[in-house]
Formats: C-alpha cells, sequence, structure tokens
C-alpha cells in the first residue's frame, strides 16, 4: 500500500515545475539531471532570461543562483518578492557561500532555504521533494480555505454572529501559526541528515515529560501559566539556530572537532536571533515566546556549565530545563553515524547521574517516574 502511494505522490510531483537558473552550464545539468526524472525542469543561464521565462510559465519552486553576472540572486529574488504575480513563488538559493551571514541575508530576502555549491544529486532531489511537498499541501490548504470561507460568508449572511466570527478568525490564527511552527521546524530537519526524527520525537517525549509533571504536582503554578499546546508546539523550533549553521559542520559523519563544537554551539544564539527576526515582521509574535525560550536554552546546565550563558538552577527558564533532558535523551538513544544508539536503561542512567549538575534535580525525579513510557512513544 505504502509503494503505491509513493507512485502516486511522484505522479503528482510530475506536474510540478522547478526552475534552474544558474550561468554555469554543468551545475544545471547536474540538476537537471537529479531532478528531472521527477519534475518538469527548465533549466536558466541567467536572471534576466528568467523574468522573460516567468511570463509564460510560473514554476512551483525556483532553484537560483547567488553569483551570476548581469544581475544576481539577491537582486532578482527582490525584484521576484516584489512582482505580486512572482512573490508567492518559494526560491531556494545555489551557492558557494557558506558563512551564517550571507545565509541569514537570503532568508531576510524571503529564500526559503540554501543548497550548497557543489551540491550531491540525492541531496538536491530531497531538499527539492520537501519543499514541493510542502508547496502542494499549502495549495490543497489553500484550496479548502477558499471552501470554507465561501461556508462563512453565507453563514454571516443569515446569522451575524459577532462571537461566532471572532472564533473562527482565532482558529485561523491558531493555524497559521502551527504551520509556520510546523514549516520552519521541518526545514531546519532537511538541513540535518545526521538527526532524522529528533523533532518529533522530543515533542513526544516532552509531552510525556510534562504529563508527568501534571500528575505529580510539580512546579505547578509555572505550568498554570502555561499554553501547554502552544508550549508542545513550539518546541520544534529548538534547534532552529541550526539552519545558520553551515552543511560541513552540520552534516558531518565523524565527531567534530573542538572547533566546530563552538560552531555547531553558536545555534542557541543564532536560534534566539532568528525568532526574534521573525517575529519583528509581525505585530502579533506572543506565540514564538516559548520558541525563542526553547532555542536559547535548552543547552544550558544546572550548575551553570552550560551554553549559550552559563545560566545556572532555577533562573534557567522552566521550558529550557524540559527540553535539556529531552534532547539528551534523544541524543543519547539515537544513532549517529560517529556513534551507536544507547540502550534506553542506559540513556535513563546517564540521565540520573546528570540530576543537581547538568538537569533540574526535581525534573529528573519526575523523568524516573515516567522514562518507561518513552520507548513506546519513540515508536510512534
Amino acid at each position: 500500500m505504502s509503494s503505491e502511494m509513493e507512485k502516486a505522490d511522484d505522479a503528482d510531483k510530475k506536474y510540478s515545475t522547478v526552475m534552474i537558473v544558474d550561468d554555469n552550464v554543468v551545475n544545471l545539468k547536474v540538476a537537471k539531471n537529479a531532478l528531472s526524472e521527477f519534475y518538469d525542469v527548465f533549466t536558466v543561464p541567467s536572471a534576466v532570461k528568467m523574468f522573460n521565462l516567468l511570463e509564460r510559465n510560473k514554476p512551483e519552486l525556483i532553484l537560483l543562483d547567488i553569483d551570476m553576472p548581469e544581475m544576481d540572486g539577491h537582486e532578482a529574488i527582490r525584484i521576484l518578492k516584489d512582482n505580486p504575480d512572482t512573490s508567492d513563488i518559494p526560491v531556494i538559493f545555489l551557492t558557494g557561500m557558506s558563512s551564517p551571514e550571507d545565509e541569514l541575508e537570503g532568508l531576510s530576502l524571503g529564500a526559503i532555504d540554501y543548497i550548497s555549491k557543489p551540491f550531491m544529486p540525492q541531496l538536491l532531489r530531497k531538499r527539492v521533494d520537501l519543499h514541493i511537498t510542502v508547496e502542494m499541501q499549502k495549495r490543497l490548504l489553500g484550496d479548502q480555505k477558499k471552501t470554507l470561507e465561501a461556508q462563512r460568508t453565507e453563514l454571516e449572511y443569515f446569522n451575524e454572529n459577532l462571537q461566532k466570527m471572532v472564533d473562527e478568525k482565532t482558529g485561523r490564527v491558531l493555524e497559521l501559526q502551527s504551520a509556520i511552527l510546523k514549516t520552519v521546524a521541518d526545514l531546519v530537519e532537511s538541513r540535518d541528515n545526521t538527526t532524522g526524527g529528533h523533532i518529533a520525537r522530543t515533542q513526544r517525549t516532552l509531552k510525556v515529560l510534562i504529563e508527568g509533571m501534571d500528575t505529580l504536582d510539580i512546579y505547578k503554578d509555572q505550568m498554570h501559566e502555561f499554553d501547554i499546546g502552544l508550549l508542545l508546539e513550539s518546541c520544534q523550533l529548538h534547534d532552529v539556530g541550526k539552519i545558520a549553521i553551515s552543511d560541513s559542520i552540520l552534516n558531518k559523519t565523524a565527531r567534530l572537532t573542538p572547533e566546530e563544537f563552538e560552531e555547531m554551539k553558536k545555534h542557541a544564539v543564532l536560534g534566539v536571533q532568528i525568532i526574534e527576526r521573525i517575529a519583528s515582521g509581525t505585530s502579533d509574535s506572543d506565540f514564538l515566546k516559548y520558541a525563542k525560550i526553547f532555542a536559547g536554552t535548552h543547552h544550558e546546565k544546572w550548575d551553570g556549565t552550560g551554553y549559550p550563558n552559563g545560566t545556572a538552577g532555577e533562573d534557567i527558564p522552566l521550558p529550557g530545563r524540559l527540553m535539556a533532558i529531552v534532547d539528551v535523551y534523544d541524543a543519547l538513544v539515537s544513532e549517529r553515524p560517529y556513534k551507536k544508539p544507547y540502550p534506553h536503561e542506559e540513556a535513563v542512567r546517564i540521565i540520573l547521574d546528570g540530576k543537581g549538575t547538568h538537569f533540574d534535580p526535581v525534573l529528573v525525579d519526575v523523568f524516573k517516574q515516567v522514562a518507561d513510557q518513552f520507548p513506546a512513544t519513540n515508536r510512534e
């Protein structure tokens, strides 16, 4: 059954068009060979010719080189996003640049992802598959939204109920918030080939830990103030700063050198900066408050030896102390290119040994009570 569904999914994708813009003929050929079996592919040697082609063809996705003569990728995406006819076309930058500043600049201009050159055909296909799938889902949701809007209009015509209108608007905002969090989380995980499923697993184990706290009345005054649903959704962005970490470090199959690890540690600060940048573009950014806490504090330690700020004890926000436990647990029981997975029992022992040093001792006691549920949760 699953193979039939995959074939149907590939058949749907074949109707999707991908436009590749690069002044390097070799890059165009490699990219087309990697994608043409699954997509209708247009190859274009310059941004100027891309705009000429866009007058007749609107693709589902544009792969855009940055360093090109006549018009570079940054100038091209500005024009694309300023034009209502092309502003909704997602753009992935193809680039030999690797600094976080370059990537953040591109993301701020409206790019949805970066692919470093020279790229691997398999990685290119994987990235394109992810974003095309997201676009297909958005299109489906868009059709559903139009249907819902028509029904809402008819209802309002017969019964102008202010409270109902407010509730519907609130629901759409919550759906949009959820979609933003999920899409950004998917983008983060698509860049990290070594930690597949980490975001979903930590979200599920965090839910178990929070339910245990509720049962045991742990930190109940603080937990009472939290929006638990939004808290659980926001934890998906705890590693969002990895978007700004170079592929060479993020996808290294061996252990990181001390210098590389120092670069990797920057993802906590970069995550906060990225979320602040997102928040600055909206008048309603309260829903990002938990995400910012998760991103900036999940590597702090109870004894103050963590990073990025060396915060200690209850000065570490409670969401960060919670995520520290589930994040380390998942890292221990998951396979990595440089290590085998630890058995559940050994991972539990390591967490318990970190009581009062790495982890909040009260939360470790809760973890001890609910840890037996983790293996089943991670098989979901």
